[in-house]
């Protein structure tokens, strides 16, 4: 197996695999104003604050714009699609922060794909779930900020400001009491000043309890922050699963190709080499039969032994080529050019595959767009009395496309299977393309001419 197909399946089965952060860190209540989280987790309070705004007016605006341009729907999916898959960006930043300052265990969602065409683009954009997961967070946690920022200052100010009231509380402006006397303190009641030394105590320490509680109220609001972004900006569970089922399926497919080229091999080297030999054998006996006079009905035996063990040698050497050509060895450009060659009709082979450094497309691809090629051609042949095909095999954004046309009758489609099983083989080259999410496309209108595009991942998930 070539290095790129693992790098290309670890990558989705990486989504399963939670970034390494920091623990959380155990606080006690007796422990919390000399945490280092709590004050940690304040600054993330006030510095989201700000940054809450950022997103609320980014969600504002973009809204603002669609509506303004409903009148070219367009323009408007444009706008809203980039909406959303800027708002994946601003989570991404989220995430980070949250994982820095909240220590937040929050994996990366599956990364956003783009499709085909002016529709395909724009719709792939709107409905990019993990988009309007962020969308949603930008504007709850604007909302949460509002709430948290204040409390978390209250909670945390007014026990600092009872434990130094002894310092400033002699500046503050004289107010008089019930008593008929002045009084400059912390009014905590209609008669009731924390002006003596012994209120300064008391206030004080009632301060301390209070910071314990306050600093206990600001890890349980920065919580409620970690709560959210673990919520809305990690991977959902349903597209946890999807990616596993995508590496199992990526994976089977490897080792079913895999599995096929042994096979291969084994028919080459072991089965296909003892044919040979007893075919070998089989002719040096035939001669000498003859050249002994031995009777005719033993020639014949001999004869028609050695006859049936060549054509079993060609069929299995057609098998084998079946299961895997060994053209293929030499890469895809190599064995399409070699099937154009062999063909009965003039094809033209157009590969513009980019060569070494870049990596190989997955040997199960390259089997792929081969098998969709030779059925391809031998439908041309067969069914199509065609004159002549083209074949255009390309390498683009992560992709590859193959597109296939003849200058036959047409009229080829895609079969549903009947209630006997029965249906083209172009249904099996469709459901074969889908196994590794790549596109099938068939146009063949009657009269021809008949273009079959095939667009496969470079590599499986």
């Amino acid at each position: 197996m070539r290095e790129p197909q693992a790098a290309a399946g670890d990558a989705q089965a990486g989504l399963r695999r939670r970034r390494a952060v920091r623990p959380l860190e155990d606080v006690g209540f007796w422990r919390g104003p000399f945490s280092a989280r709590t004050w940690r987790e304040l600054g993330f309070l006030l510095v989201v604050m700000p940054w809450s705004v950022v997103g609320a007016v980014y969600v504002v605006v973009m809204i603002a714009l669609t509506a303004g341009l409903l009148v070219t729907v367009v323009g408007a999916g444009f706008v809203l699609g980039g909406m959303v898959l800027g708002a994946r960006g601003l989570g991404a930043l989220d995430r980070g922060l949250a994982r820095g300052m909240l220590r937040a265990d929050i994996a990366s969602p599956p990364a956003f794909r783009p499709r085909r065409g002016l529709w395909g683009s724009i719709w792939a954009m709107v409905s990019d779930g993990a988009g309007w997961r962020a969308v949603a967070f930008l504007v709850l946690q604007f909302l949460l900020s509002l709430a948290t920022l204040p409390l978390a200052l209250t909670f945390l100010v007014t026990p600092l400001g009872a434990i130094t009231h002894w310092i400033w509380g002699p500046y503050l402006p004289a107010s008089p009491g019930t008593d008929g006397e002045m009084h400059r303190g912390a009014q905590l009641g209609p008669s009731f000043f924390v002006d003596t030394p012994s209120r300064y105590v008391a206030f004080a320490l009632l301060g301390v309890l209070l910071l314990f509680v306050g600093s206990a109220v600001v890890r349980g609001l920065a919580h409620l922050h970690r709560i959210l972004a673990e919520a809305l900006l990690g991977p959902t569970a349903a597209s946890l699963r999807v990616a596993s089922l995508e590496h199992s399926r990526g994976r089977a497919v490897e080792d079913a190709d895999l599995t096929l080229r042994r096979i291969e091999r084994n028919l080459h080297d072991g089965t296909q080499a003892r044919l040979v030999a007893i075919a070998m054998q089989l002719g040096e006996a035939k001669e000498q039969a003859v050249s002994s006079g031995t009777p005719e009905e033993l020639t014949d035996l001999i004869s028609a032994a050695h006859t049936a063990t060549k054509e079993t040698l060609v069929e299995l050497r057609e098998l084998a080529r079946g299961i895997h050509p060994p053209a293929l060895d030499n890469g895809l450009a190599v064995a399409l050019e070699t099937l154009g060659a062999r063909s009965p009709l003039p094809v033209t082979v157009d590969v513009d595959l980019p060569g070494p450094p870049a990596p190989r497309p997955a040997e199960a691809i390259e089997t792929i767009a081969y098998f969709c090629v030779t059925e391809l051609l031998t439908n041309a042949i067969k069914h199509a009395r065609a004159t002549a095909v083209h074949v255009r095999v390309t390498a683009r954004d992560r992709t590859l496309h193959l597109v296939i046309s003849d200058d036959g009758v047409g009229g080829a489609a895609i079969l549903v299977p009947d209630v006997a099983g029965h249906h083209s083989g172009l249904v099996g080259l469709a459901e074969r393309v889908r196994s590794v999410d790549g596109d099938f496309a068939l146009s063949s209108p009657p009269g021809g001419p008949t273009v079959v595009t095939v667009v496969l991942p470079l590599h499986i998930s």
